[in-house]
């Protein structure tokens, strides 16, 4: 790696350290129970809203109640969404006149959405309506997020209350989410890649002369659609020439902003954020990168506000930083190595050893090797899905980290919210076994671990995992799953491995070349990407809820420090241990094979 490498990579991580503490402070005081001068501002708004809506903000929720309403209100989300999707063709803005999206693809994607893994089967510029993508992706996007961050607030309280039944309000915590959160960081994000270029209207399609004409051949055919032939049998062509091309328009900033900072991902566009419409320039794409991981990596600090030790929180920033940064590191060196493949094919004619350039195959020229890993990396720690490179196109090592980061339960930053009550079911999970060490009931921020925090903590962390091995396990017995593999051999296996990786840890990335918009696929991912997201949901408000009822257990001698670099040191293991206890034989046969094969 060059200076150049180095300095990028190091400017990326100091400002999104330098922005954890302001951002994360500031959101500890949205979600205070005592009000302060940031929700007195926003007060006015919060009573009408709980007014029009019907809302009694004093309610406090046991954890029961809590994860019923955040069942029944994602549900509600995604059946609206579906609804929009199959009505699109009759309802206004849509320019394009497309039609309805099939029922498999429209209930896919609205899981997906729902689900705050923007897992999509289909290109969004051909399939959905600017209605569609407003009303229904957009406001999705704010709501999931919302979501990952009122549950995680719901954790942080059975940590923080004493003998109590109940986890504070689900709607009052949405509502703060969205209102002093998730709003004003999507404006001025809007706003930024507006100025950058990217677009932001209702207009049709612009049909544009090309700069260079071309053609292409055609095979004529029947009105059956069988192709035709001529008398000696031969089919039939014809020479298109191509003059023109269609810009797809739309309002796509508004709906980046929060993909981003929602860790969503969807894409306005097919390609995501390797389309010069949604990620025109290197600032815009400085700061969706910065988006990506901000919120993820604030709310650690938001955590230790709100438990009374802000060195808890700088505990688990750290964890994550561990385990991302040689992950990162990795990813890179392998792109800029280049293709094994070539790099053998090299040797053998005595040439250069290594590919010209690195691996620069599926990546944008404006953002070079560096920024499409960090993005890769990065979008894949938080369970965000979006990309400015085509991860299909990676080396097999280049491919295999972000594969795996999804693998560790995209704990790693995570989704917003989700990703660090991901974490803490970790960190429940290693004050357990520092416990059986010494032989002392663990405790953890005062409240002490037992069997019922112990398997719900478990099934936080095992679910995800189970998903992933036995959904692939199907895909790749049934003709149905196989079906969609363009690659054989390593690689394809791969393609399905990362799939289920991606719907199962709620991220939402793809090896491309897993042609997953067939029924059978729309099924699989969705019911992983539903059950993954919601039964964690319950397993941790449940602990939460068991915790809160606890009084709260002075520190003693045998107390294990849990802000140490001990612990830190601990916890990253756990984490990287249960990632590859369940996945390196997996991983055995698809990315390592890959590049054993390549490599010889």
């Amino acid at each position: 790696m060059t200076s150049n490498d180095i300095l990028q990579l190091g400017l990326y991580l100091a400002v999104l350290l330098l922005l954890v503490k302001p951002l994360g402070g500031y959101m500890a005081r949205v979600f205070a129970d005592a009000p302060n001068r940031v929700t007195r501002f926003g007060a006015p708004v919060e009573r009408v809203l709980y007014r029009l809506c019907g809302i009694d903000p004093a309610e406090d929720m046991g954890w029961k109640r809590y994860a019923l309403v955040v069942l029944v209100f994602n549900v509600l989300g995604l059946l609206a969404v579906y609804a929009l999707q199959r009505l699109q063709p009759w309802l206004p803005l849509n320019p394009q006149h497309l039609g309805a999206v099939s029922p498999d693809s429209a209930m896919n994607t609205a899981v997906s959405f729902a689900t705050n893994t923007n897992w999509q089967g289909y290109g969004g510029e051909t399939t959905m309506s600017y209605l569609t993508q407003m009303l229904g992706l957009a406001v999705q996007n704010f709501l999931s997020a919302a979501t990952g961050i009122a549950v995680l607030v719901a954790v942080i309280r059975g940590f923080t209350r004493r003998s109590a039944q109940g986890l504070g309000n689900f709607w009052v915590d949405m509502v703060r989410s969205t209102l002093y959160v998730l709003l004003p960081l999507s404006l001025l994000l809007s706003l930024l890649l507006v100025s950058q270029g990217v677009v932001q209207n209702f207009k049709s399609y612009v049909d544009v002369a090309v700069v260079q004409p071309s053609s292409y051949v055609e095979t004529l055919k029947d009105a059956a659609g069988n192709p035709l032939k001529d008398a000696a049998g031969k089919v039939e062509t014809r020479e298109v020439p191509v003059t023109t091309q269609t810009l797809p328009m739309g309002p796509a900033a508004s709906q980046i902003a929060i993909k981003q900072l929602g860790t969503n991902g969807g894409g306005f566009f097919n390609v995501n954020s390797a389309h010069p419409y949604e990620n025109p320039t290197p600032l815009s794409n400085f700061a969706e990168l910065l988006a990506i991981l901000l919120i993820p990596a604030a709310l650690c600090y938001t955590f230790g506000r709100m438990v009374g030790d802000r060195r808890q929180g700088w505990a688990l920033l750290l964890v994550m930083l561990v385990i991302f940064v040689p992950l990162l590191l990795t990813c890179t060196a392998a792109e800029q190595a280049g293709n094994p493949a070539l790099h053998g094919l090299a040797v053998d004619q005595h040439a250069s050893a290594l590919q010209a350039g690195g691996n620069m195959e599926g990546k944008e020229t404006r953002f070079g090797i560096v920024n499409s890993t960090l993005w890769a990396t990065a979008t894949t720690a938080a369970s965000n899905g979006s990309v400015n490179a085509m991860h299909d196109s990676f080396t097999p090592l280049g491919g295999l980290v972000p594969m795996w980061l999804m693998q560790l339960g995209e704990v790693i930053f995570g989704g917003v919210g989700c990703g660090l009550y991901g974490m803490l079911a970790f960190a429940v999970v290693a004050v357990f076994i520092a416990g059986l060490m010494v032989g002392r009931t663990p405790e953890y921020l005062g409240k002490k671990i037992e069997a019922h925090e112990m398997k719900m903590a478990s099934l936080a962390v095992l679910v995800p995992c189970a998903l992933v091995v036995v959904g692939t396990a199907i895909a790749v017995m049934v003709p149905a799953g196989v079906a969609g593999v363009a690659n054989p051999g390593a690689h394809g296996f791969s393609e399905i491995l990362y799939a289920l990786s991606s719907a199962s840890n709620n991220n939402g990335s793809a090896f491309a070349g897993l042609s997953a918009n067939t029924p059978f696929w729309n099924a699989m991912l969705g019911a992983c990407m539903y059950f993954s997201r919601y039964l964690l949901v319950i397993a941790m408000l449940a602990m939460a809820g068991s915790l809160a009822a606890k009084r709260h257990v002075p520190a003693s001698a045998g107390t294990l420090p849990t802000h140490t670099p001990l612990f830190v040191t601990l916890l990253a293991c756990v984490v990287i241990v249960v990632g590859a206890l369940t996945f390196l034989p997996a991983l055995a046969l698809g990315p390592i094979a890959e590049y054993l094969m390549s490599a010889h």
